[in-house]
């Protein structure tokens, strides 16, 4: 199990595939594997996808301290850096998405293209906020973490997928349990995304961008989807239907295509 020390802390992070790297920033209280567990094996087959924990997830160290959006990306750039990976298109879903924005602005010798999966620019002033009960259950200390986990699946997931795919489900449900973050890394997150905005500096991406959103999604209403896409300069951007928050789990199919088309269409430079 690779961990590269970054800065102040030690990163875990996994390799699969060769080609062009792929870097894939997961989402809120959950690990790479989780997030991506249906989504590495295709995307794989074409790329280096280099998935990463984010600090407080997965196996990465989880310091009990202040986090911020800047702090993170400064990690993922840190991780490259340790790689001898210099330049990699970026995906991020949900908060993953944030850090994603971030290291694009903040470090954007380093990106060769951004997608942004099922996230947001800002959790503040230009965004469609979620019903405040989806907010509650994200950062809900109620309950054992599998007890947690259940209860949000109806939020994260369709009805429809749930009952279709049960076996799923369970195996998405097991994951998260595997490294579930302890309540303060969960509360640090939560005051890292409330602080996320970066609306006004959007126009500053200067790579190829694609926004993907859910028109199911609860957690983040696919309008934000719409929104991140109308700052990115040149922007495309696709709306998957019938899916929710988790479409990374629950259409991986239909996401992969959507990032390989893409990046087919926009490759790394080689004489960069």
């Amino acid at each position: 199990m690779p961990k590269v020390k970054v800065g102040d802390i030690n990163m875990y992070y996994e390799t699969h595939g060769r080609g062009d790297p792929l870097v894939l920033i997961p989402g809120h209280g959950i690990d790479c594997t989780t997030d991506y567990f249906r989504q590495i094996p295709g995307l794989a087959k074409n790329f280096r996808v280099i998935a990463i924990d984010n600090r407080g997830s997965g196996l990465s160290d989880k310091p009990d301290m202040s986090y911020t959006m800047e702090m993170m990306a400064k990690d993922a750039a840190g991780l490259l850096d340790a790689l001898d990976v210099h330049w990699a298109h970026v995906c991020g879903h949900s908060m993953g998405g944030m850090i994603a924005q971030h290291l694009a602005l903040n470090y954007p010798q380093m990106t060769a293209s951004l997608i942004l999966v099922c996230t947001t620019c800002s959790t503040t002033e230009h965004s469609v906020a979620p019903d405040q009960a989806i907010v509650a259950g994200l950062f809900s200390t109620q309950g054992t973490p599998e007890e947690r986990i259940r209860r949000l699946v109806p939020s994260v997931f369709t009805q429809e997928f749930s009952r279709a795919e049960p076996a799923v489900i369970e195996r998405f449900v097991e994951l998260a349990l595997k490294n579930y973050p302890p309540d303060f890394v969960r509360a640090r997150n939560g005051e890292t995304m409330m602080m996320h905005n970066v609306y006004h500096r959007l126009p500053q991406v200067s790579v190829p961008a694609l926004v993907i959103g859910a028109a199911e999604d609860k957690v983040i209403p696919v309008e934000n989807s719409r929104i991140l896409a109308s700052r990115i300069p040149g922007a495309e951007s696709i709306i998957l239907e019938r899916v929710g928050h988790m479409v990374t789990v629950e259409l991986a199919e239909a996401v992969n295509k959507a990032i390989l088309d893409f990046l087919r269409r926009h490759p790394m430079k080689q004489t960069h």
